[in-house]
């Protein structure tokens, strides 16, 4: 059992926790500076700080030589990492989270040789514009579970597909190319909860249950990935995230002019799920999120459910003014870009910090950034107005 205090600065907030009995790990957290890391056109890496070095190297050695699990930055959202191969990783991650285990988990290289060499399976030949244009980046991709593949089954939740993506965020590129393993790893919150964006999201959520978090500073993108199934007839976007559905239609061709968009799968469906975000719940803060598309009903949907000894808040974004708004007001930015990279931010600082009751937030229409944020907010949303 750990009986500790453990004390934590994020960006110069001084955060004091107390371990709980049930707590398996002290959680350290380690500072690495992206700028001082480096791949050449060859994928040859190179880290001119020592001390970020001395940290990767320890998160890679957890995940190469244990079974243990690191959480890291990445561009998307922070991932909460482990050995694609092992079994009892995989096991580590699902507990950690409290994620349901037919879920399945993207696996992540730092390097497109890696596809054969890790997977025993060449890159299938419909994904090479789409990954000539971005990777690396927010963009994951379904290949072939061939039968000799060491992937765990646990990892693909017994699919015949392995959903992998090579991140552009130079510390995870970085730590995977270190390890030399696929690092299997969803998003570093609790199951259900909004998605962590900061070092300090992942301590709220995970402290005492994973033993070390690197903190690279905030992710950029502050949505998940793109998810796509080239192996299917026509194409098809299982998750909208980083890259839109009009880009893979521009940039992959006559391929892809066809591709059509899953849908939710419901929580109790027992169909096969093939990425992540199909199914169950997500994104959800404690606070109610209420989505929103005419400004004018809140103050009607306030009065009707009886909520002004209520806190409330407002996430506006492109329209909505939240002038006669009782309550917190804040911008989740003006262009859809900004909306995704402060979305889980702030819902996490109103819910986490401000202990807000109710949070409203103006929907977004759907074009571009817009289909992978109204995912999100269609997830995070008890009601519609």
């Amino acid at each position: 059992m750990i009986n500790t205090f453990t004390k934590l600065v994020f960006k110069g907030q001084r955060n004091f926790r107390k371990m709980s009995t049930s707590s398996q790990y002290v959680t350290e957290v380690l500072k690495v500076d992206p700028t001082s890391i480096d791949f050449d056109i060859q994928d040859r890496l190179t880290i001119s700080d020592p001390i970020t070095e001395q940290n990767l190297t320890k998160a890679a050695q957890i995940l190469s030589k244990s079974t243990q699990i690191v959480a890291f930055p990445s561009e998307t959202v922070y991932g909460l990492g482990g050995n694609s191969f092992n079994d009892d990783s995989i096991r580590n991650i699902y507990k950690a989270k409290n994620r349901p285990s037919d879920n399945p988990l993207i696996s992540h290289i730092s390097s497109i040789s890696q596809i054969p060499r890790l997977f025993n399976v060449e890159l299938p030949e419909i994904y090479k514009p789409l990954i000539e244009k971005f990777w690396p980046g927010p963009l994951t991709i379904l290949i072939p579970n061939l039968p000799d593949s060491k992937i765990s089954s646990l990892t693909t939740a017994g699919q015949s597909t392995i959903a992998i993506r090579l991140p552009s965020h130079p510390i995870a590129r970085a730590l995977i190319h270190l390890a030399d393993v696929p690092v299997a790893a969803p998003s570093a919150n609790a199951s259900t909860r909004p998605s962590p964006t900061q070092a300090a999201h992942v301590y709220h959520d995970l402290e005492g249950k994973v033993p070390l978090i690197l903190d690279g500073g905030p992710s950029d993108v502050g949505v998940e990935s793109t998810v796509i199934d080239g192996l299917s007839n026509p194409p098809i976007l299982l998750r909208p995230g980083g890259v839109s559905l009009e880009e893979i239609k521009k940039i992959g061709g006559e391929l892809w002019k066809d591709v059509r968009v899953a849908k939710k799968l419901a929580d109790d469906s027992d169909e096969p799920v093939k990425t992540p975000g199909m199914k169950y719940k997500h994104y959800s803060p404690t606070a109610k999120v209420i989505l929103v598309s005419d400004e004018s009903k809140i103050l009607e949907y306030i009065k009707i459910h009886d909520l002004n000894d209520k806190k409330l808040a407002l996430l506006t974004s492109q329209h909505f003014k939240g002038d006669s708004f009782d309550g917190i007001v804040d911008s989740l930015g003006r262009t859809k870009k900004e909306v995704s990279t402060n979305l889980f931010k702030l819902l996490r600082h109103l819910d986490e910090d401000l202990s807000v009751d109710y949070i409203f937030v103006e929907s977004v229409d759907i074009a571009d950034e817009g289909l992978a944020i109204m995912n999100r907010l269609q997830k995070a949303a008890s009601e519609t107005i």
